[in-house]
């Protein structure tokens, strides 16, 4: 059969080569996740391929991400992981009507790439996390070798033989071998969402059984007046289910509390440790409320919170273990916790120990840590963005230099030191509403934690700034809420609010990026009085 023939005689069959490599596909990843889940969950291929995405995406693109899809960008990540692969694998299939060999050359080349993303990810166990990828990619071989097979002639025919048209092909041979693959795929689709499941039971309970002890501090009474009671403001304390995570795990971990270790050392540690939950539980708790913002966050951004936290004082245990900060001769400058994802995350050591609440937090409003928000225990230490403070799943804590260690984010450009800016957002009304002439409720939130919001002002269009009434402070440590009546008149108007913190610091009107270490400016809308 000369060339052109060969390809005639293909064409009608494409759809069912593009077919059988979807197939292939399908076979491989239900084949990789069940694997995955008798073995480690974030093992699987579209798990360690997406967290190497995530390692090697540069910053602007991450803040591009989280700016543009929230939390979901994870979500959006992985089904575009998944769409990238359903491409791969209809090209495969269709490569294959010709080159039966190459075609599943390629699918194990899927399993080659999947295996160096999960073994080179920073929470590897090891070898075995390549298992996953390896078995699916052979499967996924095998099940595209067989159903190309189907479609080329019966007979001792040469390997790039291809059945012309409507002659030849295994009609029942291919219906019989899809279908067994569509089903074994589902099969083990099934099977590895049960093992995963399972592999997060005793997490589960482990947390369902918690019960907190009372906390020896309590917070202080919130202040009646704290929250006020005005449509379209955040709430003063923020629901669990409605708090804000932004974080680079694609499998959320659920880390058994009976089995869960902590182990400090390093630098100026007099006397390593290694400590169980239990061990938390038996140690003072202390409750507070505290405000946590991301540096991802923009201007009049989403991603901060405030919550009650219940957890141990940081401080006084690295004192126990002999810590001081460096303004006190002690040799470390910065605290360096791990994750059991992975994760690096650098405080520095002065911050943590000058007498702010910065807690190991095993509660959050009143219930054990959610999963998604760092159970068992996390850090939280007031007045610091997240990605140099806020380690969930925390696994260790290392005392060395800033010199000696630059943590995850630093590595991509983000700052090594980052005190949260003083920020204030208009909560209502929202950006283009429509409200009526008369008196209009501008209201909204201001933040300086560990410095304290002293005055919110805002400006109508370039009006002078007027001084708006501030909420009750239930410390400094958490956001406050403000507002200011309005006496509208019709047209267009932009409103602008800026907030004055306890040190005198004015919020600036320079506006920056979230990257190295948060964004500024001032926070404005543009609505149309009717």
């Amino acid at each position: 059969m000369t060339e052109n023939e060969k390809k005639s005689a293909a064409a009608p069959l494409l759809p069912l080569a593009a077919l059988s490599g979807a197939l292939a596909g399908l076979a491989a990843l239900a084949v990789a996740e069940a694997v995955a889940g008798g073995t480690r969950p974030q093992a699987g291929p579209v798990v360690a391929v997406g967290g190497a995405a995530i390692d090697r995406t540069p910053a602007p693109v991450k803040d591009w991400a989280i700016r543009h899809f929230g939390t979901d960008d994870k979500l959006f990540l992985q089904l575009g992981i998944l769409a990238v692969l359903a491409l791969f694998a209809l090209a495969l299939g269709i490569v294959a009507l010709r080159f039966r060999r190459t075609g599943a050359a390629g699918v194990l080349l899927f399993g080659v790439v999947g295996a160096l993303a999960a073994t080179g990810r920073p929470d590897s166990t090891g070898i075995t996390d390549a298992l996953p990828s390896v078995a699916g990619a052979v499967v996924g071989a095998a099940v595209l070798y067989v159903l190309i097979g189907r479609l080329r002639p019966r007979g001792p025919a040469d390997q790039d033989a291809v059945a012309p048209p409507g002659v030849g092909w295994d009609r029942r041979g291919f219906v019989i071998a899809a279908g067994a693959a569509a089903v074994g795929s589902a099969g083990a689709g099934l099977l590895g969402r049960s093992l995963s499941g399972a592999d997060g039971r005793d997490a589960v309970a482990s947390r369902r059984n918690l019960v907190l002890p009372p906390p020896g501090s309590r917070a202080r009474t919130v202040p009646k007046g704290a929250g006020l009671r005005i449509p379209g403001v955040s709430p003063f304390v923020t629901a669990n289910g409605d708090f804000y995570r932004v974080d680079t795990a694609l499998v959320v971990p659920k880390v058994d509390a009976t089995t869960w270790r902590l182990r400090i050392h390093g630098q100026g540690v007099r006397r390593p440790v290694t400590l169980t939950f239990d061990d938390l539980l038996r140690r003072e708790l202390v409750e507070r409320d505290i405000t946590l913002t991301c540096v991802s966050n923009e201007v009049g951004g989403p991603y901060v919170g405030n919550a009650r936290w219940i957890g141990v004082q940081l401080a006084d245990l690295l004192a126990e273990l002999g810590v001081e900060p460096p303004s006190e001769g002690g040799p470390a400058d910065q605290l360096v916790a791990r994750s059991v994802d992975g994760m690096t995350i650098g405080s520095p050591v002065e911050d943590v120990m000058d007498g702010r609440d910065a807690l190991l937090a095993l509660g959050m409003n009143g219930e054990p840590l959610p999963f998604a928000h760092g159970f068992p225990v996390r850090m939280v230490v007031p007045g610091l963005y997240g990605f140099v403070s806020a380690c969930k799943w925390i696994k260790d804590i290392e005392l060395t230099t800033f010199d000696a260690y630059d943590p995850y984010w630093v590595k991509r450009g983000w700052a090594r030191r980052a005190p949260i800016k003083t920020e204030s957002r208009i909560d209502t009304p929202k950006p283009f509403a429509r409200p009526k002439t008369g008196t209009v409720m501008v209201a909204g939130v201001a933040w300086a934690q560990h410095r304290g919001i002293d005055k919110v002002e805002v400006r109508v269009d370039d009006g002078p700034w007027q001084e708006a009434r501030l909420a009750a402070e239930d410390t400094r440590d958490t956001w406050r809420q403000w507002s200011f009546p309005w006496r509208a008149t019709k047209g267009g108007h932009t409103l602008t609010v800026r907030a004055t913190d306890r040190t005198g610091a004015v919020q600036t009107d320079r506006r920056t990026r979230t990257i190295p270490d948060g964004a500024s400016g001032w926070h404005s809308v543009v609505v149309t009085v009717d």
